[in-house]
């Protein structure tokens, strides 16, 4: 397994690998590797002929007063794991080699972006969509993985990748749990022990929603009350959105017909978790 820290040399490694017709599976991560980001890998070796992972904790993704310092980093025990799933190529940029003096170019996605997340942490998918744009143009994947635990992340790449014509295919991938259906993060480290229970809020309303749903109830304003009050009952948590919306634009619902989007974010102590849900019928 080869570490890269050079655009230059990451860059034209994918050139090269591309002239011999190898297909290339990218899997972009901010590092500190769970079992989420390691489904990822697995899916991606399987993809592609060879297999980039990008650790990168991309600053302009957080906002001033978000957890840039503290975001969880060890790269040793990262580097381990990667080489133990067959990766070929873990690329490490740093900052100046990413945003050299003098960089002012950014990529947005409007409307896709006045949701969710996106409307509690201003400018965050501007970072994502900037960073994620840049990696595409180094790595020149063929395939680039995303869990969908970050289900908007996911809508915004895919919808970047349309728009902008970028010759690479966006895979989602199935959210990755603890044993407790909590959904994995990095951020579940700065959890302290007494607030794990309430962490467990979000997949727990999940699972509400989708028995409502599935019992006759397919009001969402109905369905968002008793989620809120739910999780109002765990100590530590304090509710940034309970959202019931459409899968493709995540513009709210009234009434849920085919399928609906549940989304959730929750701060429980110093972590902000999300999580979410395809409300629909099970066949």
């Amino acid at each position: 397994m080869q570490v890269i820290k050079n655009i230059k040399q990451m860059s034209s490694l994918s050139d090269k690998w591309r002239q011999e017709g190898k297909k290339i599976a990218f899997v972009p991560t901010m590092g500190y590797f769970h079992n989420g980001h390691l489904s990822l890998m697995r899916k991606g070796r399987l993809l592609g002929d060879v297999l980039v992972v990008s650790i990168f904790i991309n600053p302009i993704q957080f906002g001033p007063k978000e957890d840039f310092k503290e975001y969880p980093r060890n790269f040793e025990r990262d580097s381990a794991l990667a080489q133990k799933e067959k990766v070929d190529v873990v690329f490490v940029p740093d900052e100046r080699e990413m945003y050299p003096p003098g960089y002012q170019t950014f990529v947005e996605v409007t409307k896709l972006t006045q949701h969710l997340c996106g409307l509690s942490r201003p400018g965050h998918f501007k970072g994502v969509a900037t960073v994620v744009a840049k990696l595409f143009n180094i790595v020149k994947p063929h395939f680039a993985l995303f869990g969908l635990k970050d289900y908007q992340q996911y809508l915004v790449i895919k919808k970047m990748v349309e728009d902008l014509n970028f010759d690479v295919q966006i895979i989602g991938c199935p959210t990755v749990r603890e044993s407790d259906g909590l959904a994995m993060s990095s951020r579940n480290e700065y959890l302290l022990p007494e607030q794990r229970g309430a962490a467990l809020s979000l997949y727990k309303s999940l699972k509400m929603a989708q028995d409502l749903f599935e019992t006759g109830e397919h009001n969402a304003k109905k369905i968002k009350a008793e989620i809120i009050n739910f999780i109002k009952t765990f100590p530590y948590t304090q509710i940034d959105y309970v959202s019931i919306c459409d899968p493709e634009t995540l513009e709210e619902i009234d009434e849920i017909k085919d399928k609906a989007l549940m989304a959730l974010a929750v701060r429980v102590g110093k972590a902000r978790l999300i999580d979410n849900l395809i409300l629909e019928v099970r066949k």
